[in-house]
């Protein structure tokens, strides 16, 4: 990420901290999103849509049992992500936003990168023969796929609300398209 990009996701973290949620941490928030992320892929992957229901936004439900339906298992089987496997997490964007009746949210984008052993073909589109890794020796070799990810987390912050983070963005560039 440019330097200017992240001097601005510290600024609204901050501003997090400052005016919504004094004890809100954002290695702590990282670990959550890690642990969500992992569950939410696994579901996915497994088609067990009705469990996503308390974390996933209802539009993006609706839009991923279009397109779930319609994936090779390949594909699906990619989508998996074990939290172990997790290589990489950084932020996409934050925001901060009301809506017109003053309600206030903050949005959080989560970008991860992923180890997956799914058997995908060699040319999955727009893939570069960089991201397969091979593990072992000959006899025992294992290709993995680097896979990435985007989830955006959006939660409420209007007195009264729920304390939870909701995501309203799913996306596995490749697969899940």
């Amino acid at each position: 990420t440019s330097p200017f990009a992240w001097l601005r996701t510290r600024f609204y973290y901050l501003l997090i901290r400052l005016y919504f949620d004094q004890e809100f941490s954002v290695e702590e928030f990282t670990r959550g999103a890690k642990q969500a992320f992992s569950v939410v892929s696994k579901l996915l992957s497994q088609r067990k849509l009705d469990l996503l229901e308390e974390l996933v936004s209802a539009e993006v439900l609706q839009v991923l049992k279009e397109k779930i339906s319609l994936l090779p298992d390949s594909h699906r089987d990619a989508l998996a992500a074990d939290i172990d496997a997790i290589m990489y997490t950084t932020e996409g964007d934050v925001r901060i936003y009301y809506d017109d009746d003053g309600i206030k949210f903050v949005s959080i984008l989560m970008c991860f990168w992923y180890l997956n052993g799914a058997n995908l073909p060699d040319e999955v589109p727009g893939e570069a023969k960089v991201f397969q890794i091979v593990f072992g020796d000959e006899n025992t070799k294992e290709k993995k796929h680097l896979l990435t990810a985007n989830y955006e987390f959006q939660r409420e912050f209007t007195e009264g609300a729920k304390p939870d983070w909701t995501i309203t963005r799913i996306e596995h560039p490749r697969l899940l398209e």
